[in-house]
């Protein structure tokens, strides 16, 4: 609210902009992060760790997406081309033939221009034929 002030004949307002009532609310809200900001608990994401396993898999089972989203299924140095239906019966059989290593690791290998639902259907059709070691194949650029 202005005020007037009467100097000799006239009055006339002051308008200025009064920085009290600004400084108190913004002491306030000072006061009430610095007592609020240590209550709040940082999120942990659990991070896998690398290294954990006893000894590599003796066979590793390969899927290639290739750039057509053709899958083709490498095991050792023999690759055949199969369905996304006949995927998982196949990984189930060559897993079947490894003997003793049931769980041999299945890794996904795909073109980095396939899409990534392509990837996520072949992973969805091995989890549900209860595949267990699944894993991306990841090429690290330099």
């Amino acid at each position: 609210m202005p005020t007037l002030v009467s100097r000799g004949r006239g009055r006339r307002t002051i308008s200025e902009i009064n920085m009290v009532p600004f400084i108190d609310v913004m002491l306030v809200l000072l006061i009430i992060f610095m007592v609020t900001a240590p209550l709040i608990t940082p999120s942990v994401v659990d991070l896998p760790s690398v290294g954990k396993a006893k000894r590599q898999p003796d066979q590793v089972i390969e899927i290639v997406v290739n750039k057509d989203e053709t899958l083709s299924l490498r095991i050792k140095d023999n690759s055949t081309r199969v369905r996304l239906g006949e995927l998982a019966a196949n990984v189930k059989r060559a897993q079947a033939g490894a003997g003793k290593d049931a769980s041999s690791a299945v890794v996904i290998s795909a073109d980095k221009n396939v899409k990534y639902e392509t990837v996520v259907r072949v992973m969805d059709t091995l989890q549900r034929a209860g595949v267990q070691r699944v894993g991306l194949s990841v090429q690290i650029v330099n």
